[in-house]
Order: C-alpha cells, then structure tokens, then sequence
C-alpha cells in the first residue's frame, strides 16, 4: 500500500511572492499555450485511495496546511498533526467561509505540540498508524533557524522509513531547485537577497527528499494566496502565476492518496493561470463507489 506526506511553503515568502506573481499572471496564461486536461482517477482496489486515511500533517498551523487538514477532514480522513503553535490551527479562509479562523474541532483530528528538529516529537506522530504524512513547514530563518526545513524534513523521511510509509508531497516553492528560471525577474532578485537562507534550506530540503528513495512529490507553488479555491490547477512549464492555498492541499491531498498520482518522483510548479490543467476526478467511480 503507497503511504505519503507533504510540506507547505514558508508564511514570509507567501507574502514576498504575492505582489510579484500577479504581474506574471497575465503573462504566463498567454505565453502557456494550449493545455490538456489531466483527471486523477482512483481506483477502487486500493486502500490508499480509500476514502478513510490516517494523515499525518507537519507544521499543521501554517496557512497552507490548515487547509490540508481541513480538506482532509471533510473528506473523512482522521489527521494527526504536529506544530509549535496548536491554538493556530483553526478553519482556513479559502475553504472555510463563514467559519475561518474558527477552532477545527472534529474528532478525527488530533494535534501533538512540538518540534519538528526534534526527532522524538515527529516520532510521537508515528506512534499512530498513519497512512499519509503532510510536512507544513514554515516560519522566519531569524525564528526557525537556517536549517530547520532540511533538518525537519530529514527526521520525517526517517521515521517514515521506520515505519514503512513510502509517500511524500513536499510543498517549498516556485525557484527551488532546478526551477529558478520559473521565477519572474523580481523574485530571483529576492531569492538572491533577502531570501538567500531561507531558499539554501528550501533547496537542502528538496536535496533530501529526491535522495530519500520515498515516492514524493515536490509541489512548487506560484504566489499564493487565500481566497476560496478555484479547481483549476495548472502545471507550469514557463513562469507561474498565482494560485490559492486551497487549490495546492488539494493537489497535496491527492498525491499522497492516489495510488496512480502521474506526478510521483517529480516537482510540478502549480498556479491557477496558463500550463497544463489538473482535474480531480469526483465522480463515483474515482470515490471507489462505482
């Protein structure tokens, strides 16, 4: 049976990001050219695909994995999370509504405080049968420290290894890696300033994940945002332009969940405008209903 995780990008760069990909946004949709749809499908003989998981989600509080857990909830999968701040995991504004910021209260939810350097609180994660593992990793390096991405993501695909999980979806961002040249002109010119260390983790992170011989997927966001999902989410060949967070837990949630996820072992950039489209499959048969 696949088993999964993820990673979600850092507060601070969210913000920097935000301005500067909606000048892109444009752009890229008419520079992208024709696009294909690509429908996850599910299938029903498979138990990582069931509608029940046990989702593991690191960093739970951070904006973009609040929504992970909270889709995940609504889906009926049980969450485990693990954060320095459980206060802050509350209902998300893009998939919320009338509830943002309200306190997710649900009994398949269970929050651990700690640490992710620490390799013993990621391990009290792991003390539950967990089917899927969501890394939500965020913060200022002037708060987390330099490496506190890296060094994270090192103790999760240990104790995932420990323990038999094999998938990943790791969210750091549009830049990272073998993407630079993704990035619109101004944010190269953060990457290289006031983001150099952040950017050196985020690429240390993906280091560590495409060597960990897990099934991941890296998930490389364009500037993102908090409005209320979209359903489109394009993979970006050229520059990316904006995408909401809800959109990217949803592509997270699916490639740790289906079996057959065409991204695995790869680090798509996702944005709402232009490249080729990705449709999640709701119909019966993709539910293992059918």
């Amino acid at each position: 049976t696949p088993k999964k995780l993820f990673v979600a990008i850092d507060p601070l760069l969210s913000q920097l990001t935000s301005i500067t990909m909606k000048f892109t946004a444009i752009a890229t949709a008419l520079l992208a050219g024709s696009a294909s749809a690509f429908v996850a499908t599910k299938s029903p003989s498979s138990s990582s695909t069931a509608l029940q998981a046990n989702i593991a989600v690191f960093g739970a509080s951070g904006l973009t994995a609040q929504e992970c857990v909270y889709q995940a909830l609504k889906d009926g999968d049980s969450v485990f999370g693990l954060t320095r701040n459980p206060a802050n995991v509350v209902v998300p504004k893009g998939s919320g509504g009338a509830d943002a910021d309200k306190p997710i209260v649900d009994d398949k939810l269970t929050v651990i405080g700690g640490d992710v350097t620490n390799a013993a609180d990621v391990a009290k994660v792991f003390e539950n049968d967990i089917d899927g593992v969501i890394v939500a990793l965020g913060g200022k390096t002037s708060d987390v420290g330099d490496s506190m991405l890296t060094d994270g993501t090192n103790n999760i695909i240990s104790a995932m290894k420990s323990k038999g999980v094999k998938r990943m979806a790791v969210v750091t961002s549009i830049g990272a890696g073998d993407s630079k040249d993704q990035a619109p002109f101004a944010f190269k010119i953060l990457m290289m300033t006031v983001m150099k260390k952040i950017f050196n983790d985020k690429n240390n992170q993906e280091k560590a994940v495409e060597e960990s011989g897990l099934e991941y997927c890296i998930v490389r966001p364009g500037g993102l945002s908090v409005d209320a999902p979209t359903g489109v989410i394009n993979v970006i060949d050229g520059e990316a332009g904006s995408i909401p967070r809800a959109d990217v837990a949803q592509f997270c949630l699916e490639a740790v969940k289906d079996a057959e996820f065409p991204y695995i072992g790869k680090a798509p950039c996702i944005s709402s405008v232009g490249g080729t489209s990705w449709v999640k499959d709701r119909s019966a048969a993709a539910r293992g209903q059918a």
